[in-house]
């Protein structure tokens, strides 16, 4: 199984081309734990959480690893998203979250540009700062030494991007 990450800032369309790019390919996604988690809260999210989502995220990838059986599974995010939102808002980051970006392998990260409009969620936090945020991704993807490409466009022309990219990764052939 093909074990591909969308990454990067918030509002880059991460969900809606994890979403896109597993119904081209028939095959299952795994959203992002934290906004499920956070939508339980009865308070707002402290820095304790981070590492309860760390964990209930890799629960989720196993799960899916377990039990299916396709080419590809495309990820909604990975340890790195948390380890990026721990050290910007609370200047530190959970070793366990750290060795398990060391240990945790996958094929392919795609990273978003945050070229498309910002749109509000109420778990969103960083509208102004995207760039940064896109560059602090970028960084990390090198740090670890992933192999990534980088994702831009609007509408259909970013999923076909998305699309060619993991066709030319795998050597895949157009039907």
């Amino acid at each position: 199984m093909k074990r591909i990450v969308i990454t990067g800032p918030e509002s880059c369309g991460k969900t809606t081309l994890a979403t896109q790019l597993a119904k081209h390919f028939k095959c299952p996604v795994v959203l992002e734990y934290a906004r499920e988690y956070i939508d339980k809260l009865d308070r707002a999210y402290q820095e304790d959480d981070l590492l309860a989502i760390a964990k209930g995220q890799i629960q989720k990838e196993e799960t899916i690893f377990q039990n299916f059986n396709q080419e590809f599974v495309f990820l909604d995010t990975d340890l790195i998203t948390l380890k990026i939102w721990s050290k910007e808002k609370y200047d530190f980051c959970d070793k366990w979250i750290t060795d398990e970006i060391k240990s945790r392998k996958y094929d392919l990260h795609l990273l978003c540009k945050p070229d498309i409009p910002w749109t509000y969620d109420p778990q969103r936090e960083n509208a102004q700062n995207r760039i940064k945020l896109y560059r602090l991704y970028e960084s990390e993807l090198y740090q670890y030494d992933k192999k990534f490409h980088v994702v831009s466009g609007l509408g259909q022309s970013r999923f076909d991007n998305a699309l060619k990219i993991v066709e030319d990764h795998f050597s895949l052939t157009r039907l």
